[in-house]
């Protein structure tokens, strides 16, 4: 008797179950955890390296996301700061969603100080050219922006203390022939109303714009101006989205208007740097040893022991033409003569238009 007992209690036991899992049978592997990808960088010249992206859209102007979407995006993909730079002049969705131009950064706020992410209020100042498209950052009230001309608009910007870059200046849709300084961008930048250029903006580089920031004392500015997905527009997994790389005291949004304003930033896109000299040297510096391990590979060369702690991978040229590659957070094994450690170049690292890093191995 009292094993029937114990069976029909199991077979009551196994009718409940298996009417629970009728009613709900869970699959939570199907479900994709969040994330955060860590973007080794190392410290370099005391600084802290802020991975930024100062340009991108939301639904309360031509993009696509609710704006604490963005927030979300920039933590899975390793940021530290955004800013959210709707259009002024360009909100195709303002019936449906109303609000006024500081909408979407209300919004993201709270949203973004729980994720830990910094959010710097900004605006994009949409004209046609000359001058362009520009974005503000550090604002109060985007609202003010809103003047018939574009200095008007740039000079309301400088008055709530606002860093202010050129956007995509080589965009074919304003400049189809050629990428070109104009007298008014002169007279603004002659007036401290443009601060930086974005030399790299989506996918697309600008070389040019690299040397007038370095001989001009701009900030380099690199971002995605991201409309749509940042996950569908880049490859994030292997890869990562255009960011500026803000050489900050701390992690902090003073500390960031501080850097950006005293020129220390670099480009970071498809693995690439763009930037000064000297900073760009101080990150290969601070990124990457060399270690001899007392042996040679058979035709009388050193072998080294070569360590790349950071994210970014480097492709080297020594002089006689050797290519060497260095990837990212790794230690690999080449082979060098003393004679191949001067003046090697590291292709993927510019210093200007038509010039890349330097360098002498130790």
């Amino acid at each position: 008797m009292k094993i029937n007992s114990l069976l029909l209690l199991l077979m009551l036991f196994g009718t409940i179950c298996l009417a629970q899992d009728i009613n709900n049978t869970p699959f939570p592997g199907m479900v994709k955890p969040s994330a955060r990808k860590e973007i080794k960088l190392p410290q370099i010249l005391g600084y802290q390296l802020l991975k930024c992206d100062f340009h991108m859209h939301t639904i309360f102007s031509d993009g696509i996301v609710w704006p604490e979407f963005r927030v979300d995006e920039a933590w899975e993909e390793g940021l530290d700061a955004i800013a959210i730079t709707d259009h002024l002049e360009n909100q195709p969705s303002k019936k449906y969603v109303g609000g006024d131009h500081n909408a979407s950064y209300l919004l993201a706020l709270k949203y973004a100080n729980e994720k830990n992410i910094l959010l710097i209020q900004a605006a994009e100042i949409t004209r046609a050219m000359p001058p362009g498209h520009l974005n503000a950052l550090f604002i109060n009230d985007a609202n003010l922006l809103m003047k018939p001309t574009p200095a008007e608009a740039l000079e309301a910007a400088k008055n709530q203390g606002a860093f202010i870059f050129w956007n995509h200046p080589g965009w074919k849709a304003q400049q189809p022939d050629s990428c070109r300084w104009m007298p008014m961008h002169q007279e603004l930048y002659d007036k401290g109303l443009i601060n930086g250029i974005e030399v790299f903006n989506e996918a697309e580089y600008y070389p040019i714009a690299l040397d007038w920031c370095l001989t001009r004392n701009l900030s380099v500015i690199c971002n995605s101006d991201i409309h749509g997905i940042t996950s569908q527009m880049y490859d994030i997994e292997k890869g990562h989205r255009p960011m500026t790389l803000v050489l900050a005291r701390d992690r902090s949004l003073d500390c960031i208007r501080e850097a950006l304003k005293d020129k220390r930033t670099i480009a970071y896109f498809d693995n690439k740097l763009a930037g000064k000299e000297e900073y760009l040297k101080a990150f290969f510096e601070a990124s990457v040893t060399f270690k001899p391990n007392g042996s040679t590979n058979g035709i009388k060369r050193d072998l080294y022991m070569v360590t790349n702690i950071s994210a970014v991978p480097f492709e080297l040229v020594t002089r006689k033409g050797d290519k060497l590659f260095i990837p990212a957070e790794t230690t690999v094994e080449l082979p060098l003569n003393r004679s191949d450690c001067k003046e090697i170049t590291v292709k993927n690292l510019f210093t200007g238009s038509r010039s890349n890093l330097k360098i002498d191995l130790p």
